[in-house]
Order: C-alpha cells, then structure tokens, then sequence
C-alpha cells in the first residue's frame, strides 16, 4: 500500500523543484534580455537615425511615412517605427524607446521555442534539464540574443515574426499527423485548422512589415525543403490556405499600398533597390565572400557553440538510422539553415541577416545539450557521459577565450579620470575567466552543476556589463554624453562637426535634435567643432588652432577654432 504522507512529500519537492527552475529560467531570460536598456546611448548609424524616424513619427502623427530629417526614408517597411514610436509617445526614455520593440521581440521568440519544446520534446525527466526551459535560455543567452535585443532596429521583430509563423506552421504540420509531436498523437484530433493558419498569416504580415518581402522567402523556402526532404511537398501547401492569405492581406497589404500611393518612388526605392538590387548587386558596399556567414553564425551562438558537434553527431546518427524523416529537428533544421544558405548567395551581406536562423538553432542546441547531459548518469550511457563532459569542458573553455579577448581589448581604450575603463573590463574579464574554469572543472564530474553555473555565468555577465561596462562605453562610442556636455552652451549655432564617421553624425543629430552643419576652413568666425584626431590635424595645419589641445580623446575632440586672420 502506497505511503500517502511520501506520495505527497515528493509531489511536493517535485512542485518545488519545477518552480524554482521555472522561476530561474523566467529570472535568466529576463536579465539577458530587458536589463540596462539604456545603460548605453544609441550607437553606430541605424540606431539613431531608426529611432529619429520612430520620435519624428510619433511627433508629426504620421504614420505611413517614414522621415529621416523632413524627407521621406522608404529603406525599411514600417513595423519597427510603429513599435518605437508608441515607446516615444510614453515617454520613455530614448532608448528605452528605440530598444524596447527588439527586447519584446526576443521575449516572444524565446517564449516561442519554449512552447516548441514542449510540443515536440515533451518534458525531460529533470526540471533543470528540461528543454522547454533550457531552449528560452540558450537563446537568450547566446551573443546573437543578448545584442540584437538591445539594437534599435528591425531585425529582431523580422526574426521574431518568422518564429511565430514556423511555429504556427509547425502546428499545422503536427494536426495534420506529418510532423512528430511529444504532447499530440500522430494523428489529427482537432477538427479545424483556422486558428494556427491565421496565425500563420498574420505572423508573417509582420515579418514584411518588419523587413519586406524577404519574410515569405525564408518561410516558403524553409517550407519547403523541409516538404522535398520528407516527401511531404503537397502537404506544405496547406500553408496557402485561403484563411492564411486573408489574415496575410488584411494585416500587411494596407501599409504598402498607402504608403505607395502616397509616396511614388516607393516602389522603386523600397521593392527595386532595398531588395533585388541589395540581394543581386554590391551596390550599397556591404560585399563578403560567400563562406562570410559561417564564422559569424558561430559568433552568434557564443558561448553554445561548441554544442554544434553534439547536434551533428546526433544528425549523423539519425541519418544512419534513417529515422530523419520523421524527425521534428528536420523541420528545425530547415529553418536555421535555410537563411544562411539564402543569404550567402546575396551580394549584400550584414550579420543581422541571419538572425532569424538563431531561434531554431537555439532549441536545436537546447535539446541536445539536455540529451548529453542528462544521459550522463546512466551506467550504459558512456559516450553520451564523454559527450557531456566534452560539451561543458568546451563551453567553459569558451569562457575562458573570450574572458582572455576582454583583457586584450583593454588597450584599444585609454583610461580616464571619469571611467576607469582599464579596471571596469579587468573585472568583467575576471568574471568570465572564473566562470569558465568552473564550469570546465564542474563538467568533469558534476555537468549539472557545470551546466547551471554556465548560464549564471552568462547572467552576471550581462548584469555587471550593463552596471559597469556600458556606461563606461558610452562617451567612446555614443553621442549621448557629449550632447549632455554641450547642452547648455550659449553658442548652439557655433557647434559643427568637421570629417566625423556617419555613424557619430546620425548619433549627434538625434541627440541635438537637429542635424549639426560640417564646418568650413572658409568660415572666418570662431566656433567649437567635433572631429576625430585627423580631422584635428587638419585644422591645425590651416591654421585656425594653436598651442596643445587640453583634452583626452574621449570618442571625439573638442576643437575651438580661433577666427581667421583679417
């Protein structure tokens, strides 16, 4: 006769244990994604002029349109701008503002492969070891997660759409008993389809709002692979189901036809020159050689990468056994691997472009990750015990390097009385470092604990980075601290950039409010100009600036030109 008093303890201990672990993972994803939005200004040249389209939309009320400085800017459809926008018309800080939309976005991506996980996976006999949470938090947690979440830009919300709109056709594929699902019978037990088809629909709507046409590619060519590779090509059909293109039409096509009609060279700025010129020709200089996105995808997935050779052997094995074919990972592979394949054939290449293929790799990389680990208590389990071992062994090794490069970067950045950036990258460096040796230790004998103390590495990471790191950043690399020096100076009109990066130009121009005029050798009247070490030695050669400059470069020089001889 069961002892009920124990039943009940250890249903207890188990309750607690699933919410603990639920809670940490909940805790995890919301630090690597959320945290010190604003710990760093707007950087680089998108994310400025991005989020002065969004407050200039939010400002003039209007909402088809795009503007860049009074003019209209057709380079991108209009979600991302929308999104911004509502953050500007709260009152949110700037760049709360711009970055929100992409952490909202990478919170849905990754509650999505969660959801993935459950349905195809099903539940790992440990909490901690669960895919459904270890998928969120791999994704996360990977550099791709951590930095496209904090970009002021749309390359999130495309990645986050197509995620929806997979995970909507997966749905589909599963009631339909083609695709394998842990929580489902194989066969179909719900009557209608018409939920997850509008879903579909509307998914991938707000990928081309997001970022175009690019967004039925990707799906319809992920799709499709996955139908030539399993034999199911008339099934992927169902995806043009009429309720999925009413859905599609109702939500994208208002906006391009306004928008179009409002704006005649939409067309052929946007659909010609965004799109096939930039995926066939090199004309906006963004030109790599074909293998470009492979060292980059393995950029992305830091610190897991090292995860890639477990799912390969787990590939292989499937391959050799020939059970891929009924394998929910074929359908996930398709997806992370189709965008990489696409784009390397574009004659325009940027590391955003990716981005939409991290989301699937990342619960492909969870599952294996729980498959090694998990299998390393198991006396007739040996390679997966090595398999376990090698993967947290090479993930805190991983640590270790990249704490390593951190230390190597200190001398690209002087140390100043304001930030002491030497000392600030010495701890983060520090941190790394310790959490990587732990983890290659722990995994030799304990890879469970290795596994967790990987992830709470990561965590404090971001943690102690957005206290320390970012901030102490931010004058290097950001307009922001140098608008706030120069906000109450009297002499406004006598501010002028002179051979500044675009990047420092767009940043100043948001921040200022207005676009800083280039200053001229021929103006003959005294000003305060913002330029870069060569541009300082210009202007001494001309003459207009005597004695020593008194300042340390701090991202950029202050220079105040003497008026000109009469």
């Amino acid at each position: 006769m069961l002892d009920s008093p124990a039943v009940t303890s250890s249903a207890s201990k188990e309750f607690k244990s699933r919410t603990g672990a639920f809670l940490a993972t909940a805790i995890g994803v919301l630090v690597c994604l959320f945290s010190h939005l604003g710990a760093l200004g707007l950087v680089g040249p998108d994310e400025p002029r991005y989020a002065w389209i969004a407050r200039n939309m939010a400002a003039t009320g209007d909402w088809v349109t795009p503007q860049l400085y009074g003019h209209p800017w057709l380079e991108k459809p209009i979600l991302y701008y929308w999104t911004a926008a509502a953050g500007f018309l709260l009152h949110l800080p700037a760049e709360w503002a711009a970055r929100l939309p992409s952490a909202l976005a990478a919170f849905v991506a990754a509650i999505t492969m969660g959801w993935l996980a459950w349905k195809h996976y099903g539940e790992s006999e440990t909490s901690r070891l669960n895919p459904v949470l270890l998928a969120p938090l791999v994704f996360a947690t990977t550099v791709a997660g951590i930095g496209f979440a904090r970009s002021a830009g749309p390359d999130m919300l495309f990645a986050a759409s197509l995620t929806l709109a997979m995970a909507s056709a997966a749905t589909i594929f599963r009631r339909a008993g083609i695709l394998f699902g842990a929580s489902d019978p194989a066969a179909p037990q719900h009557p209608s389809d018409a939920l997850p088809l509008a879903l579909f629909g509307v998914a991938l709507a707000l990928g081309v709002l997001a970022k175009g046409p690019a967004a039925i590619v990707l799906a319809g060519g992920a799709v499709g692979a996955w139908g030539l590779a399993t034999q199911n090509g008339r099934a992927a059909f169902r995806l043009a189901h009429p309720v999925a293109i009413i859905f599609f039409s109702l939500v994208a096509l208002p906006w391009y036809i306004i928008c179009a009609a409002r704006n005649p060279d939409f067309a052929r700025v946007f659909i010609f020159q965004q799109n096939f010129q930039r995926y066939l020709t090199p004309v906006f200089q963004h030109k790599q050689p074909f293998w470009y996105f492979i060292p980059i995808l393995l950029l992305a997935l830091l610190p897991w990468t090292a995860i890639l050779h477990s799912l390969a052997l787990d590939a292989l094995r499937c391959w050799r056994e020939r059970s891929w074919t009924a394998s929910p990972g074929l359908f996930f592979a398709c997806w992370a691997f189709f965008p990489l394949i696409f784009f390397s054939f574009s004659q325009s290449k940027l590391p955003g472009y990716i981005l939409p293929a991290i989301p699937p790799l990342s619960l492909l990389l969870a599952v294996a990750l729980a498959r090694a680990v998990r299998s390393n208590s198991k006396a007739d389990s040996r390679c997966r015990s090595w398999s376990a071992k090698w993967i947290l062994c090479s993930i805190g090794l991983t640590l270790i390097i990249l704490g390593a490069v951190a230390t190597r970067s200190m001398s690209r950045f002087p140390a100043t009385s304001q930030h002491d950036l030497h000392k600030i990258l010495g701890y983060s460096a520090m941190i790394v470092i310790a959490g990587g040796i732990s983890v290659a230790v722990l995994g030799l004998f304990r890879p469970r604990t290795a596994l967790v103390w990987s992830f709470v590495t990561v965590i404090a990471l971001v943690e102690f980075s957005g206290l320390g790191v970012l901030p102490a950043l931010d004058p290097y690399i950001s307009a922001r601290p140098h608008e706030i020096f120069l906000r109450h100076d009297l002499r406004q009109d006598r501010v002028f950039t002179f051979q500044l990066p675009r990047s420092w130009n767009y940043g100043l121009a948001f921040y200022f409010r207005r676009q800083l005029p280039e200053w001229s050798p021929s103006d003959p009247d005294p000003a305060l100009v913002l330029t870069t070490p060569k541009g300082f030695d210009e202007i001494r050669e001309l003459g207009r600036f005597r004695g020593v400059l008194d300042q340390e470069e701090v991202g950029i020089l202050y220079v105040p030109i003497r008026p000109a001889p009469r």
